[in-house]
């Protein structure tokens, strides 16, 4: 397995004209595709960047986000792709963990860069990069890629055990967690995922979600793998991405639930402009039933459904599986494996509810400077996802509960105890507790069970104080439930699902 690198290169010389890339107007082929992150490559060494060195990505989709992602896969540099929502603190803290040499930013999230960088002290001057325009104080992206000029450079040799890139939670804790992926797991993510979805040199991937998240690379690395064409939307809205996938073509496409429901409701909604499609993948949160039916009648026999640990586990449900699967995420596609623990460490029964572990060459190298985590996470080679669920006779998974408490809201990880955090600092709450409800829209949404001071607060006053803190927007909270105490259970943990349920069944009026 080589280093991913050389995926550009081979594509350029074996299809140089085929279309690699297609951006609002800008349509690259391999050859130009190639030469372009050749020479940025180039840039990023004469900013005395080296191969080992961090550089965070803080952009909205574009093509100078995918040049950057291949041009320090072949100069050995470890990209760190960050959220563009992500805000203050957050976003410092995740900059600070990880020890970036460099920032890479665009006009529309260069606010948010700014408003760190007094507190970023390790980062060297001159190493803030914007693209789409020139900013005060900082480099433009155009000129890194103008210092790269015209003459060839030895490029460094990698090992593909080398770390490639490193994937963060959504949030923003004490102590992140930083996921490291090397060059093998990322060329895996290729080879995998290409025989799994069935990309082939003629498919067309149409991608309209933030390609600085995980789950975009199981489209994304496979089409660079097999050489198709990637088209990929600034933003997603329904009438655009119809219109894309209707021009260009598209075949595959991977989207999160709250993206499929407002496509079904859209008045661009339009079967036939999307007869090209062969497989629809719903990612990031479990697909409502009515929207999986309407789909499976409107265009059938393209849904499939993955379930994804960025640590480096997944399963599929296939397009072709019976409609009696539809309650499962499917099996793991080979070679991975997949295990239900009982608490114990044995093998669940069929049917039994445990654990879901899992391994395979996905599987990440460890948490970024967090050997003890990792060692909790990664026990005898098996990656144990903290994820309840049971399997049947046939291997399918069924998922269960979520035992980290983790919310997918439009198909982001979002963790409980950072919203908790934020809250604690207000003087008047005594205890919270966060957990998710459904959400028509994002799938799940962060409600916030509270016990404050009584006369020093109201609910909204404090849903507003907790949203205009919280690290990113997808963290905001939906709504307050005042509790006079959190349940626990024997153990002293609060329990989230008596919570959601008395949310559920009404209680959420009073002071």
């Amino acid at each position: 397995m080589t280093a991913i690198g050389t995926l550009l290169a081979r594509q350029a010389r074996r299809r140089p004209r085929d279309t690699a890339v297609v951006f609002e107007e800008a349509r690259l082929d391999h050859a130009s595709l190639h030469a372009r992150v050749d020479r940025l490559a180039r840039g990023l060494a004469a900013m005395g960047l080296a191969p080992g060195d961090k550089i965070v990505t803080v952009m909205r989709n574009g093509v100078e986000l995918l040049e950057l992602y291949w041009a320090a896969a072949i100069s050995g540099l470890v990209i760190v792709p960050l959220s563009p929502m992500l805000r203050r603190q957050g976003l410092c803290a995740l900059i600070e963990d990880c020890g970036a040499a460099a920032i890479f930013t665009d006009a529309a999230c260069a606010d948010a860069i700014d408003e760190v960088r007094g507190q970023l002290r390790a980062l060297p001057e001159g190493r803030i990069v914007v693209a789409g325009g020139a900013r005060p104080g900082h480099v433009e992206y155009r000129d890194v890629v103008e210092r790269g000029g015209d003459r060839h450079r030895p490029r460094p040799a990698i090992a593909p055990d080398a770390p490639c890139s490193i994937i963060y939670s959504s949030g923003a804790t004490s102590r992140p967690r930083g996921i490291v992926l090397t060059h093998r797991v990322r060329a895996m993510y290729g080879s995998v995922w290409a025989a799994a979805f069935r990309i082939a040199r003629g498919s067309v991937v149409v991608h309209a979600g933030s390609i600085a998240f995980n789950s975009a690379f199981l489209t994304l690395m496979p089409a660079l793998h097999v050489g198709a064409t990637y088209v990929l939307m600034r933003r997603y809205r329904p009438d655009a991405f119809v219109e894309a996938v209707r021009r260009e073509g598209g075949t595959h496409v991977m989207m999160v639930p709250s993206q499929l429901a407002a496509l079904l409701d859209s008045p661009a909604f339009d079967a036939g402009a999307l007869s090209s499609l062969e497989m629809i993948c719903s990612i990031g949160a479990p697909l409502d039933g009515r929207v999986a039916q309407a789909l499976q009648g409107a265009l059938p026999g393209r849904l499939c459904e993955v379930y994804v640990v960025a640590e480096g586990f997944m399963t599929l449900r296939d397009r072709d599986e019976p409609p009696s699967r539809l309650g499962s995420v499917g099996r793991p596609p080979p070679p991975l494996e997949m295990r239900i623990l009982r608490d114990d460490g044995s093998d669940a029964a069929p049917g039994e509810v445990g654990e879901i572990a899992g391994r395979g060459p996905l599987l990440m190298a460890g948490y970024h400077e967090r050997p003890e985590l990792t060692a909790q996470t990664i026990v005898d080679g098996w990656l144990r996802t903290g994820d309840l669920g049971h399997a049947d006779e046939e291997g399918y998974l069924y998922l269960a509960d979520r035992a980290k408490d983790m919310i997918k809201s439009g198909g982001v990880n979002v963790y409980p105890r950072d919203i908790e955090e934020v809250i604690a600092r207000h003087p008047a709450v005594i205890e919270a507790a966060v957990f998710g409800v459904p959400d028509d829209a994002w799938g799940e949404a962060p409600v916030a069970a509270v016990r404050w001071h009584p006369g020093q607060i109201d609910r909204d006053g404090l849903r507003t104080w907790v949203n205009e803190r919280v690290a990113a927007a997808y963290q905001r909270i939906r709504d307050v439930m005042p509790v006079d105490e959190l349940p626990r259970g024997p153990t002293g943990q609060v329990e989230k699902r008596v919570l959601r349920g008395r949310y559920l069944a009404g209680e959420r009026r009073g002071e």
